[in-house]
């Protein structure tokens, strides 16, 4: 499922993750996962894809990785072995992406035959022959 897929339907499974909190920065400023990622220059939906993917020893490993370079946030910085197990928790469980559940069809949609692609294929074929064999308009020439 695409991303745009996941916004329509009202979010995304890494939302709980992403939306988390870490503390405020310097400013006084509340700061989430994913502006956290975002300030680092990383994709904060890819990264949770990835992040969610994996075993949660290793995503808590990347993910202490990543965040070690973030320093706006102090509390980051204080007490990274509370934080980063609580935020990889927060991210869905990686088996639907590994057997595909994911992707399903919406209910009343079919997947087309085969006879529809060779049919559709055969359209093809017969334009290209027929452009081929007998030309184009093209310019009158």
């Amino acid at each position: 499922m695409s991303r745009m897929d996941y916004f329509s339907q009202g979010g995304t499974p890494f939302d709980g993750f992403l939306y988390a909190e870490l503390g405020q920065d310097r400013a006084g400023n509340t700061v989430s996962v994913l502006s956290a990622l975002a300030r680092l220059g990383r994709d904060p939906w890819d990264e949770a894809a990835e992040l969610s993917a994996m075993s949660s020893a290793v995503a808590q490993t990347r993910l202490g990785v990543l965040l070690a370079r973030f320093h706006d946030v102090p509390a980051v910085d204080r007490d990274p072995r509370a934080t980063i197990p609580r935020l990889v928790a927060l991210l869905p469980s990686s088996t639907a992406q590994k057997t595909g559940a994911g992707n399903v069809l919406p209910a009343g949609a079919k997947v087309p035959g085969i006879g529809a692609i060779i049919a559709v294929l055969m359209m093809v074929i017969v334009f290209l022959l027929q452009t081929f064999i007998f030309g184009s308009a093209g310019t009158g020439d």
